[in-house]
């Protein structure tokens, strides 16, 4: 028997049980915690701890004002393969969406101009986007492109695949991507576009894209849902 404190785990694994029996559906909305509560026979207090825990492991998700949600499958990435967000998610049927927060000239400072080898000052654009899978927000990235080789870039409509434009517009494709990951938790305004709770764990994704001259043309630093995406990377092994 459980001690008293620990009473959420079996509420947490029995939820849990009845998602993967398939009772709760991907993307299906939960009993309401009163309703979870009633049926377990359990504290209101011990059920939203069990649903805490689902979150922390990514199994369901909230949304304001609506409730529990089963977590849908997550997006599978392999980040040894350039591949724009819209064509790899396309590709595994489902529906990918971006809009774009804000776009904008900056100078580059002295971080900037050293990832580009760019003067200090040099001008840059600066663009914001959030993506979402099956219209659920997954990822907040903030890029930035080297406005000398992409000239009046945030002109264009970017609510698409900036990949693109840069390859149909200005002949720029990627020979190099380099590509660091770490957990971190979401705050500020990544939990604000994201629309999840601050502190909420997230993954933290740092891109630097070279061309085939070896200038980096795009930089790029992601935060993504921790239930959102799944890295796979199948390697030959010499």
């Amino acid at each position: 028997m459980q001690p008293e404190s620990h009473q959420y785990l079996g509420v947490r694994d029995d939820i849990a049980a009845r998602i993967t029996g398939g009772e709760f559906k991907p993307g299906e909305r939960l009993p309401s915690e009163r309703q979870l509560q009633v049926g377990g026979g359990v504290a209101r207090g011990t059920v939203r701890e069990a649903l805490f825990q689902l979150e922390a492991e990514g199994v369901i998700y909230r949304k304001e004002r609506s409730g529990w949600y089963v977590s849908p499958p997550p997006v599978v990435y392999d980040p040894t393969r350039w591949e724009g967000f819209m064509s790899y998610v396309e590709a595994q049927g489902r529906s990918p969406s971006t809009e774009t927060v804000s776009k904008t000239e900056i100078a580059a400072d002295g971080m900037l101009a050293e990832i580009f080898s760019r003067p200090v000052g040099a001008l840059m654009y600066w663009i914001r986007r959030r993506r979402s899978v099956d219209g659920r927000a997954v990822l907040f990235e903030s890029i930035v492109v080297d406005a000398s080789l992409a000239p009046g870039l945030i002109d264009h409509d970017l609510n698409g695949s900036l990949t693109s434009v840069l390859k149909s517009v200005y002949g720029i494709g990627v020979a190099r991507n380099k590509v660091d990951m770490r957990p971190c938790a979401l705050t500020g305004e990544e939990a604000e576009a994201l629309r999840v709770k601050s502190g909420l764990p997230g993954l933290n994704l740092v891109r630097t894209c070279y061309d085939a001259q070896g200038r980096v043309v795009e930089f790029d630093r992601e935060h993504w849902r921790h239930d959102s995406l799944k890295i796979s990377v199948d390697i030959r092994v010499r």
